[in-house]
């Protein structure tokens, strides 16, 4: 996302109308915590810096609001936000603001931009549909669980329409006129036919399978279980900006987060590293 963000702040430090008021404000949606919660504001707050550093001109107040769900571990955050206010940065104001971006977190016309990262491929719930319908989204039976899942892809699909939709209603309030945002989320190629792996929990559906199978979690718990993430097609995402209406899209990357990487490097112990970490 580096290039993107850097490429953002021209365009924005470029635009009179945008920054007319000598002020920058940046938001990262869904920070998380420990050493990756700075990342995105920092890359923007080092480009506003050289860009204004390059034409010889004092740099703009800047404000960095961090927000994330009230279960987050604010505490440590926190303390990088004071590290980073000592820096020699453009930072002005640094602040967290708790709460799901499934809802209003920011001031209308407020915020410069938005950034990110693999965050909005988790819904604000569960499908309703599976629930309602006592439709289980996954089985311990993978042939029962093959058979099901056009059924439960399509579920997911509905409410995953439905929050990002919302979540573009939504940060269209946020944004000052032509403000900018640059979202990552997990998903799949547009010509990708909808595979379990190719979810954003199918790997943890088949551990949790053979857990259940095995007697270490309930059959019931297992049932009664639905992972509230879902991972899109470029085209699904190409649809919904478009209906909604509120953004135009820049530019639309799908990244391979193994491309390049030695297969050697990816053991069975990074790979569910990598799944505690997520979930």
């Amino acid at each position: 996302m580096k290039p993107l963000i850097e490429v953002a702040i021209v365009d924005l430090c470029c635009n009179n109308n945008i920054m007319l008021p000598g002020k920058m404000v940046i938001a990262d949606l869904g920070c998380s915590s420990g050493p990756n919660a700075l990342a995105l504001v920092s890359i923007a707050v080092k480009a506003t810096r050289n860009h204004f550093l390059k034409f010889q001109k004092p740099p703009p107040e800047v404000c960095v609001l961090l927000n994330d769900l009230p279960d987050n571990d604010f505490n440590v955050v926190v303390k990088s936000l004071v590290a980073l206010q000592q820096t020699n940065e453009p930072v002005c104001v640094t602040g967290i603001v708790p709460g799901s971006f499934y809802g209003r977190i920011f001031p209308s016309d407020s915020v410069h931009l938005i950034c990110s990262s693999s965050s909005p491929h988790w819904l604000s719930k569960a499908s309703e549909d599976l629930r309602i319908n006592h439709i289980s989204a996954y089985d311990m039976d993978e042939h029962v669980r093959r058979e099901r899942l056009p059924v439960v892809v399509e579920a997911y699909a509905r409410q995953f329409k439905k929050d990002f939709t919302l979540f573009l209603e939504l940060r269209s309030k946020d944004l000052v006129p032509e403000g900018q945002m640059i979202v990552s989320l997990a998903g799949r190629h547009s010509d990708e036919l909808a595979t379990e792996i190719s979810h954003v929990w199918g790997t943890v559906v088949q551990i949790l399978g053979i857990m259940a199978s095995e007697g270490v979690i309930d059959k019931a718990k297992f049932d009664s279980f639905y992972i509230p993430a879902y991972g899109p097609s470029t085209k699904e995402l190409r649809v919904i900006i478009e209906e909604e209406g509120s953004f135009s899209i820049i530019e639309m990357r799908v990244h391979d987060p193994t491309s390049g990487m030695d297969n050697a490097h990816l053991t069975p112990n990074r790979i569910s590293n990598g799944l505690r970490a997520a979930f």
